[in-house]
Order: structure tokens, then sequence, then C-alpha cells
């Protein structure tokens, strides 16, 4: 194939010579960088509705009287839809565009936790935030990063995931300090209001950036040697996301990366990030402090992950997963002793460090994917990201229902410290597929 037959820019030859040296320059950024950019503002903005689960406890309990796993129930509907959503989505984005499902998932969103307002029984906060914002948060979660991961990179794939997976811990960092003290001093519903407003705001913001594929604009993937073709849209989106997960399930790295990923959602958007701040409450710490904790884990988290991607474009995956897990639960097992009614030193210790661990296990986990079942990567991936709500479901609920049977939720942070070891050791076990390299020998 010769270079007259590819369009390799979106400026015609003739007119390349005539640039300026400041136009080459500019041209120099790939329209992939952009696109990116606007993924993660999108993804940002969408996080706020995961700033708020956590900070409902309390404020729900003493309005209605509903138990801490009544509430918790809800979050669990959340994050089991958040997941088990996501592969059909990914497919869903093959047939229409990601633009056109990304835009009507954040409709969803805002309709969901707008509603709430109005709500007076426990099952209008099961279907407003589990089923709705459950809905529309898992048609644009992580197999989107995947989505426009695949499509517009070749080279620093491992990169770009990492800073788009800290897209939601920087909206996290943003949110939830204003929430925070939005609940504290004006109530949960004008919380929820700007929930819903932060998820409309993003819409048009989508609707006019986003684009779907490198070939809309006539640019090749960045990275890539030769230009790819927009494919033609692939019809019967849940035959084929079902069809995916049949053949995915025949193979040994699935059934281990959606375990060791359920384990990684049960220790941290199902524990952390939904029981810490009622945890730390309960030893006598102020909801805004043990809020603005969580918003540190964010911090860290955004250094954490693209540090992770960074890694994963360089070290052995599996290996790296391991280390992960293991420092995770060796973390959580020492939470007991540092739960305090003020912030010290060993509490600002263990924040740093879960932030920087908190999701960097989703390069990795990505990469493993995508050197299994190639193409369908994004759709596994979305499987796999729903093992890892379902596990985050699971423990949303069960440590809210330990908290009202014991007392404490000593014995959830232990029980999680044990299955992130079990976590370690299933990632070592991934076998590496015949004929790939380690990205250091690459």
């Amino acid at each position: 194939m010769t270079q007259t037959t590819e369009p390799a820019s979106d400026t015609p030859a003739s007119d390349a010579t005539a640039r300026t040296p400041s136009a080459r320059r500019a041209a120099r950024v790939h329209r992939a960088w952009f696109v990116a950019a606007v993924t993660f503002v999108t993804i940002t903005g969408a996080a706020a509705f995961r700033s708020l689960p956590g900070l409902l406890f309390d404020p729900l309990h003493q309005e209605f009287g509903w138990s801490r796993g009544t509430i918790g129930a809800a979050v669990s509907i959340n994050l089991a839809l958040y997941g088990l959503t996501a592969p059909f989505a990914a497919a869903l984005m093959d047939r229409f565009g990601i633009r056109r499902v990304v835009a009507a998932a954040l409709v969803v969103i805002a309709a969901g936790s707008g509603l709430t307002v109005w709500m007076t029984t426990a099952w209008q906060l099961w279907l407003c935030w589990g089923l709705l914002v459950g809905l529309g948060t898992g048609s644009m979660a992580l197999a989107f990063a995947a989505t426009v991961t695949n499509r517009w990179f070749t080279e620093r794939r491992g990169l770009v995931t990492g800073i788009l997976t800290a897209a939601s811990a920087s909206g996290q960092l943003i949110f939830l300090p204003v929430l925070s003290w939005t609940v504290q001093s004006h109530g949960w519903r004008p919380a929820a209001v700007t929930v819903s407003l932060a998820a409309l705001a993003v819409v048009p913001f989508v609707w006019l950036l986003l684009r779907d594929h490198p070939a809309d604009v006539g640019v090749k993937p960045y990275g890539a040697d030769e230009f790819v073709p927009k494919p033609v849209p692939v019809p019967g989106a849940a035959r084929r996301t079902l069809a995916v997960l049949s053949s995915a399930v025949r193979t040994g790295p699935f059934w281990l990366l959606a375990g060791t990923f359920a384990i990684c959602g049960a220790s941290t958007n199902g524990l952390i990030q939904t029981h810490f701040v009622p945890a730390a409450h309960d030893h006598g710490m102020p909801i805004t402090a043990a809020a603005s904790l969580l918003a540190v884990i964010g911090v860290f988290d955004v250094a954490g992950t693209i540090a992770s991607g960074w890694f994963t474009d360089r070290f052995e995956p599996r290996r790296l997963l391991a280390v992960y897990y293991a420092l995770r639960g060796v973390s959580l097992l020492f939470l007991p002793m540092l739960l305090a009614p003020s912030v010290h030193p060993p509490m600002i210790f263990f924040i740093v460090f879960y932030g920087l661990d908190w999701v960097a296990t989703v390069p990795p986990t990505l990469a493993l994917c995508r050197e299994h079942y190639g193409e369908d990567s994004a759709i596994v991936f979305g499987w796999v990201l729903a093992s890892h709500q379902v596990g985050a479901a699971l423990v949303a609920y069960l440590g809210g229902l330990a908290r009202d049977v014991f007392g404490s939720y000593d014995v959830v942070w232990y029980a999680s410290g044990a299955l992130c070891a079990a976590a370690a050791l299933m990632a070592l076990v991934i076998r590496r597929r015949p004929g790939v390299r380690s990205p250091a020998a690459a």
C-alpha cells in the first residue's frame, strides 16, 4: 500500500509544506489526545454520583429510620448494575457510537439522582439511586475508557488507560468535599440535585466534542502505521455481548481476572468508598473530616493510576497485580487500629497508601484482557468489570449488615484484607499467552 492511498493526515500533502513552524508543531498533537481529554472530563463530571452514597447513610437513617442494611441495598443494586450494564454498553457503542450511548447515560444519571429528592419509601431509593443511576453509570463505566483507548490508540495504551481510569478519582476529588459540606450544611437533597446538574452539564460537551472513531476525522489511531477504516456498525449488541461471554468463560484467564477484579471492587467501591465515612464517624470523626480523607484518596489515586499505566507499558501485568493486591490487603488489616476521633499521621499514611493503590489494578487487568481476547477485549473487560461491581455490591450490602449485627466494621476490614491476599495469589496463576513477550523485553 502506498502513502498516497492512506489519508495519513487531515491536510493534503500540498498544504503541509506551506505550514508555518508553529502550525507544524500544533499538528504534532494527535487528535487522539484531544478525544482522550474529552473522555477524561466526561468521566470526571459523571463521577459526582460516586462521591455521594457514603455520605447518605446517616442522613437517610436519621430522616426515614431506614437501617444501614436497607440503605446499603440501594448502593448494592447501583454497584451491581454499574458492572452488569458495562459489557452491553461496550457492544452498544459498537452499534450506535460512543457519543449517543454516553449522552443518553448521562441523562439517565441526572434523572435518577434528581428524582430522589421526592422519595418517601425505601423502594423509591432502590429504584432511583439503585436502578436508574446504576444503569446510567454502567453505560459509561470503564468499558467507555477501554473502547476509546482501543479505537484511538495503538501505542501508550497503558498510560492512556491509567489517565482515563484516574478521571473517576478526579471527580471524587472535586465533588466529595463540596457534597459533604452540602449534606452537613443544607441536607442531602441539595447534594442529590448537585449530582444531577453535574451529569447534565456534561451532555453538550460530549455531543459537540467527542468523536466515535479516528476515521471520522480522517486520521490514523495514535501510533498506527496504517489508516484504519471505521468498522461497520455491529447489529445485535446483546447477542454479541453474550456470545463473547460464552467464549470467554471457556478460558481460565477470564475466571482469574474476574475473580481478582471482584475482590478489587469489594475492597474499594464496596468497602472504603461506601463504608469508610460511616465507620470513621462511629469512632467520633466528623463527617466532613472523613469525607476529606476520601478526597485525599482521590488525589493519590490519580497519581497511582497514571503511574500504574506507565508501569503496565514496561512490566509484566500479572506481577503488578500481585503486588497491588498484596499491599492493599496488608493496609486493610491495619485500618481498625487507625480509626480515631481525629486525623493523625498513621491515618494519613494509610490514606496516601490506599489512594496510590485504589484503581492501579485497572491498567494491568485491561492489558491482560487485550493480550488474551484481542478485538473482543473491551466487551470481555466489561464482563470482568461486572464481576468487580458484583464484588462491590456484595460488600456494600454485607458491610452495612455487619455493622447492624456486630456494632462495628472490624470484621469487614479483616475479611477484605484476607480476600486481597487471595487475589494476589490468583494474579500470579494467570498464564501468559504463548508468543507474547513481556513489555520490558518488547
